[in-house]
């Protein structure tokens, strides 16, 4: 950290009053000075923003809300018509833990719980999300700290390490930002100062409202910062991927709970690690093409075989394709759809 640090009591003041004038106006969120924010849609929008942008998450939240308008509909929702709105946001123990967080919730009469730890008890929640729900629901003094929240620490306080060695330091000074009042509005306008004007490339530094106390600005370095390790190289996986139809029917499959793309609908494949598996049929299967997916730990390639069956297989899931919608698969079979187009 350099001498010109910026001074923490000053920035508090300086953001909200930005906020005030600037705040994004987003599905989930009270504007300035409107209010309590609901817990529910607090937290419902914060687990569907864990490693998904804004722009892809605001449609989502819409249907869910409209479908479920509170943690009680939600908790009582079958677990196939959630993966089915779920499809596409990824992540998918993402939705197997927000039904769970749901029902327990519900089961308890419910209230989300106000204490951090509490909250932490909760499945699907870790340390940034009870923050959030914290400080945005119940307007409690917790420090928020997501990607551009790091960002914007980083460059004020001229934090050369990088990430994410840097995330310790970067916490505890955030936390020396956090202020006690309008803990919610703060922690919302620091994203957004993030997300809009501090941004990973090219910051806006001439219109940022803390741009005369940032080290980093003053340093000349703000568009260097944080400085990230190299990441390594993905492993890369093989496939197979099978889409068979029945007369008007295809074939499907659901997922295992637990695993990648655990609960979704899918079509049938073979492990994602090289190991075989029989076709789900016996059929002259063709190679359709390949699809290519990347998740967070490995790169994989699916190869996409394609059959017309004479007959379905023992305890087979068909769908008619009349019924067949490929918004209810996730991003990975949407390709292999794409690509099978039988």
């Amino acid at each position: 950290m350099r001498e010109s640090a910026p001074r923490p009591a000053a920035i508090a003041p300086d953001l909200l009053a930005w906020y005030d004038r600037h705040a994004r106006d987003l599905p989930w969120r009270v504007k300035p000075g409107g209010g309590a924010a609901d817990p529910y849609r607090v937290w419902l929008s914060e687990i569907m923003l864990q490693q998904t942008t804004v722009a892809a998450v605001k449609a989502y939240f819409e249907r869910f809300t409209t479908l479920w308008p509170d943690v009680f509909a939600l908790a009582a929702a079958d677990d196939a018509a959630v993966m089915a709105e779920w499809a596409g946001l990824g992540y998918y123990a993402r939705a197997r833990n927000l039904l769970a967080c749901a029902r327990e919730v519900a089961a308890s009469g419910g209230v989300f719980p106000r204490d951090r730890a509490a909250l932490l008890a909760l499945p699907g929640i870790g340390p940034y999300t009870a923050a959030a729900i914290a400080a945005i629901a119940y307007d409690l003094p917790e420090t928020v700290v997501d990607g551009n929240v790091e960002r914007v620490v980083a460059r004020l306080f001229s934090v050369e390490t990088p990430l994410p060695a840097a995330k310790p330091e970067l916490v505890r000074l955030a936390e020396r930002l956090t202020p006690q009042n309008r803990a919610g509005d703060y922690a919302q306008a620091m994203m957004d100062l993030g997300a809009t004007i501090c941004t990973p490339r090219r910051p806006a530094c001439a219109i940022c409202p803390l741009s005369a106390q940032c080290s980093a600005r003053a340093a000349g370095i703000a568009a260097d910062l944080p400085r990230r390790a190299p990441k390594p190289a993905k492993p890369q996986r093989r496939g197979i991927a099978w889409v068979g139809s029945v007369g008007d029917a295809l074939l499907l499959e659901r997922r295992p709970a637990k695993g990648l793309l655990g609960g979704t609908l899918a079509f049938p494949s073979s492990e994602w690690d090289g190991t075989n598996r029989a076709p789900p049929a016996e059929a002259d299967w063709q190679i359709a093409g390949e699809a290519h997916h990347v998740f967070t730990h490995f790169a994989l390639t699916m190869e996409v075989r394609r059959a017309q069956l004479e007959a379905a297989p023992q305890g087979a899931l068909l769908i008619p394709r009349a019924s067949f919608n490929p918004r209810d698969l996730p991003g990975l079979m949407r390709k292999v759809w794409k690509i099978a187009q039988l």
